[in-house]
């Protein structure tokens, strides 16, 4: 739990990332290797169920552990020893025989995160599903596109749902990706395997191969302990994740400014202050975590150089980076899909804004038409000291130009009407939504 980190309280990443979560994954990588060298012979089978039933997260003391983590650097060296003592004395040699200890962090490393991106695509599908439900809803709901902060050209709210979906869904499927091919670490004290082979492995690949399997990841080609390509994938892909939800937020947060109300959160936040004020907290959270997403990557973009076979101290600097990314992001997620579950669309004030500009902002469209009548200078100039009068007069641009007798046979009424200018939004639309 943490006072300055709302946005991923009671997330279910914050599960899948607790210490506790942690332990088990450590744990969990040491009853597999257990298993994997059982499997090949390599150790009695009742090493490995030895192992494997005394490698419960509850057996052991992580604030321990990690105290007495500062005399080696990392948290494996006493595990293995507390692990060593929980199991049989007959055993206890064959507890992370030929392992190093990055081999055991790193592989839980990916454990946890797959355990994460799991719980996360669930609930990125809900996002998408909410999405969808409101693109289509909304697919003619015409509302001011802006640009630079002013208004442009009408849009529709499905088309601007359309687009977030989309984000959603490319980050969906960069993160499933990622999630396939999560590797398990095995290399020994320099990624050579010698170990296994002088502890009797034949094949120590196989060894390598039956390891993966036992956990439920990917078969690495190589010991990649400093070929950091699949932790520099994994922030990849969660930074984006981050900032394409944060697309969302952002618009949301604009969206709901008390002088524009085009769209509010279903359940907006309170004021310790100001009791008539509904924040939007869902956004305002997503949007924070868009913000903070970057740098974490880029601290896992920097360990990627890494000296020799192990690194002194870009190893060390993924540890608490990844946990705080993959539950900045699964928190963010879950935030999301609670957002565009509840987001309430004020059509009514989207069509009234659309006239804020009497009319100026379908002036693109009128550029064509009068170009046709009066040849694109004359158009231009016509256009731009009607837009000039209508706004100092307080008319209409249709007021203004229709005492124009070279506009007489214009229907200037229906050239100025926003929700007939929204090109192929419709059909964008149909289009983005058609996508899995």
């Amino acid at each position: 739990m943490s006072l300055f980190d709302p946005g991923s309280e009671g997330a279910a990443a914050a599960r899948t990332t607790s210490e506790e979560a942690f332990l088990q994954a450590l744990l969990d990588a040491e009853a597999g290797l257990a298993r994997a060298q059982a499997a090949l012979g390599l150790v009695p089978a009742g090493a490995a169920g030895a192992v494997t039933a005394a490698a419960v997260a509850d057996s052991f003391d992580p604030r321990e552990i990690a105290r007495r983590a500062r005399a080696g650097g990392n948290p494996v060296i006493p595990l293995v020893a507390d692990l060593t003592a929980a199991v049989p004395a007959e055993y206890g040699p064959y507890v992370h025989r030929g392992a190093t200890s990055q081999d055991i962090l790193d592989t839980a490393l990916m454990l946890v995160a797959g355990r994460t991106l799991d719980v996360t695509l669930d609930e990125l599908d809900r996002v998408a599903g909410e999405l969808t439900r409101l693109a289509a809803a909304h697919r003619d709901t015409v509302l001011p596109g802006r640009t630079l902060t002013q208004h442009a050209v009408p849009t529709t709210f499905g088309l601007k749902a359309a687009g977030w979906r989309a984000l959603v869904l490319d980050a969906r499927d960069r993160l499933r990706a990622v999630r396939a091919g999560l590797p398990a670490q095995l290399g020994g004290a320099a990624g050579t395997l010698a170990a296994f082979a002088a502890y009797g492995a034949d094949d120590p690949p196989a060894l390598v191969a039956a390891y993966a399997r036992e956990l439920g990841l990917a078969e690495p080609s190589l010991p990649w302990h400093v070929l950091r390509t699949p932790v520099a994938d994994l922030a990849g892909a969660l930074a984006f994740t981050a900032g394409a939800l944060g697309k969302l937020a952002v618009d949301v947060a604009t969206l709901s400014r008390t002088e524009i109300g085009e769209v509010a959160e279903g359940a907006g936040g309170g004021s310790s202050a100001m009791p008539h004020k509904a924040n939007p907290v869902r956004a305002t959270l997503i949007a924070a975590a868009a913000r903070r997403a970057p740098g974490l990557a880029a601290t896992l973009y920097g360990a990627m150089a890494a000296e020799d076979e192990r690194p002194a101290g870009a190893w060390h600097a993924e540890w608490t980076t990844l946990r705080e990314l993959l539950r900045l992001v699964g928190g963010a997620v879950r935030d999301a899909a609670e957002l565009a579950g509840g987001l309430v669309v004020r059509a009514d004030v989207m069509r009234e804004h659309l006239a804020l500009t009497g009319g100026g902002i379908v002036s693109e469209r009128l550029s064509a038409e009068l170009a046709a009548v009066l040849g694109r200078a004359r158009a231009r100039e016509l256009l731009g000291e009607a837009t000039r009068r209508a706004r100092a007069q307080g008319r209409t641009l249709a007021a203004v130009l229709a005492a124009e007798p070279e506009l007489s046979t214009l229907d200037l009424a229906a050239l100025t009407d926003p929700e007939r200018y929204t090109g192929a939004a419709a059909a964008l639309v149909d289009r983005a939504l058609s996508r899995r």
